[in-house]
């Protein structure tokens, strides 16, 4: 960050998606969609369909790897820092962080769009140049996230330039 490294941070907040399965979960699902499927496979075979296992080994497959894509999604994380010169969004992914947002603090507005058909839409906002923020929240986090960047920004520009 381009503020010195002791100054104060007003907001640093950390945002994870919310996994609707747990690992536990995602086995014991994969589990008894094998077993279902190999019942299923099982009375094909005895039928004389042999070619019917396999569409149903590529059911097991399609699930695995949906569920797979899923939970790598789950993993990104997005992390919001105002300081008092700065306002920076990362992008962790798979343990790496990259910066996909710098502005100064001074300069930046938050925006939050309540006519989205799913909510309420934040972005953070400098010029002609936003960034949609919190799309892993439910419109009621992502209206408290922009409660909160506004008054941590609003203390930020308070420390940086002092009323007289």
């Amino acid at each position: 960050m381009d503020a010195a490294p002791d100054a104060p941070i007003h907001l640093d907040r950390q945002i994870t998606p919310e996994r609707s399965l747990p690992t536990t979960g995602f086995k014991v699902l994969l589990g008894a969609v094998i077993a279902v499927n190999l019942i299923v496979a099982a009375f094909f075979v005895a039928i004389g369909a042999t070619p019917v296992p396999i569409f149903l080994g590529l059911d097991v497959l399609g699930i695995f790897i949906a569920f797979r894509v899923s939970y790598r999604r789950a993993a990104t994380r997005e992390r919001v820092v105002v300081t008092s010169g700065e306002v920076r969004v990362l992008r962790e992914l798979g343990g790496k962080a990259m910066a996909v947002w710098t502005s100064p603090t001074a300069f930046t507005r938050v925006d939050l769009d309540r006519s989205g058909r799913h909510g309420a839409e934040l972005r953070l906002a400098l010029s002609d140049k936003r960034l949609r923020i919190g799309q892993a929240l439910g419109p009621r986090e992502r209206e408290d996230l922009a409660d909160s960047l506004e008054a941590a920004i609003a203390s930020a520009r308070a420390e940086r330039h002092p009323s007289p």
